[in-house]
């Protein structure tokens, strides 16, 4: 089972990213930080083997984690960025830090999932090194750069959607009973409204369907679930 430690200022978002490792096989999330000390802290608590880890966080960067616990001595666990950052410095400094992989939010469950399916199978490839063996031969090292370099599916691909409108489809369809802007707004990370205008272009496009139900007001209340078949 490999242990995961969910780094992200925003509890909600760090929350949705547990749910979303929890559902993958092989991966178990053992805590959740907000701050770069927290996060510092729980990783010499819980010896996690994996850190979803964001950039932004109050005290210090997510590399100025990963350079932190470096100087520190003790072992560092690999990380895979999960930011909103893309520039070419940040992107540059987390591959020379030895990140897995770097995904830019927003991004679809899918995405997550097909790099944490390369890491489970990058890290399995590891653990099956002879034992008592420091060296390994060419054919080994090419195996385990090829699984460490599994390009993602991107989420402009879903359905020919750019990358927050597909997420928001994505929360959707996963929802297990209709959801409302404002749920999906807490989860995308973003206004209501702007969650309630990629609503409406989803219900145009005919991907998703709107319910009005009516409450104790008389007023009617949008509710949105997957398309029906």
């Amino acid at each position: 089972m490999i242990e995961v430690l969910v780094v992200d200022d925003d509890y909600h978002v760090a929350h949705a990213h547990a749910l979303a490792v929890g559902r993958v096989e092989g991966y178990r999330v053992v805590g959740e930080a907000h701050t770069g000390a927290e996060a510092e802290r729980l990783v010499g608590d819980l010896a996690p083997d994996l850190v979803l880890l964001d950039m932004y966080l109050p005290d210090f960067t997510g590399l100025d984690l990963v350079r932190r616990l470096a100087a520190s001595g003790r072992p560092v666990p690999d990380f895979l960025l999960v930011t909103a950052a893309r520039d070419l410095e940040s992107v540059r400094t987390a591959m020379q830090l030895g990140a897995f992989y770097y995904l830019v939010k927003p991004f679809t469950f899918a995405a997550l999932r097909e790099q944490l399916e390369a890491y489970r199978a990058w890290a399995e490839r590891l653990g099956r090194a002879p034992a008592g063996e420091d060296e390994l031969d060419q054919d080994v090292v090419d195996a385990l750069y090829t699984l460490r370099g599994t390009p993602p599916r991107r989420a402009t691909t879903v359905r020919g959607l750019q990358p927050t409108m597909a997420r928001v489809l994505e929360i959707v369809t996963e929802a297990p009973s209709p959801v409302g802007a404002a749920e999906v707004a807490q989860i995308l990370g973003a206004s209501r409204p702007t969650a309630q205008r990629y609503l409406a272009s989803l219900v145009k496009k005919q991907l998703i369907d709107l319910d009005l139900s009516y409450g104790s007001t008389g007023r009617p209340e949008h509710r949105y679930l997957p398309r029906r078949r």
